[in-house]
């Protein structure tokens, strides 16, 4: 346990620790092959409750806050200002992309548990709030631009059966 040291010590330690679980975890994402994330399995298949999307813009209101929270986008990343391409295969590299967005986020809350287990307990619940703070609004508005990325693939794929059909 660091609670003995002195607040610096511990300030640096807690940054140095919290710093090291978040980058692994990009590092980690950035690994892993898109097979890993499809948005039918596991943690990102929509949830009934979910509605679509609709529960985050109308109990959250995420539509009034999601483009003021930062965003990191790698050289060849995807932006969530801009959407660069409006093909099938661009989209569907899309919404892989949020799902790995998504697990990067999940996974970072496990620091929470490290934070807490060598903390005394109001530094660690401080930076517990600031881990969950920081990682769980991109974590829903991963899940949020996804529903409407699919909605948006949809579309393209409609349009796209029709106009072989009227051919």
């Amino acid at each position: 346990m660091i609670q003995d040291m002195n607040y610096l010590s511990m300030l640096f330690i807690n940054l140095l620790l919290v710093g090291a679980w978040h980058g692994t975890t990009f590092l980690l994402s950035t690994r892993m092959p898109d097979s890993d994330f499809q948005p039918s399995e596991g943690l990102f298949h929509p949830w009934k409750w979910e509605k679509g999307g609709r529960w985050y813009r109308d109990h959250l209101h995420i539509n009034d806050w999601k483009d003021r929270v930062p965003q990191f986008v790698s050289a060849d990343g995807f932006s969530k200002k801009h959407i660069t391409d409006m093909s099938v295969e661009y989209l569907n590299q899309f919404i892989s992309e949020t799902c790995r967005g998504e697990w990067m986020h999940t996974w970072n809350l496990g620091s929470i548990a490290l934070t807490l287990l060598v903390n005394q307990s109001m530094v660690g619940v401080t930076f517990s709030v600031l881990i969950f703070m920081g990682n769980v609004p991109c974590t829903l508005i991963q899940r949020y631009n996804r529903f409407r990325l699919e909605i948006l693939r949809k579309k393209l794929q409609r349009d796209a059966v029709r106009m072989v059909a009227a051919v």
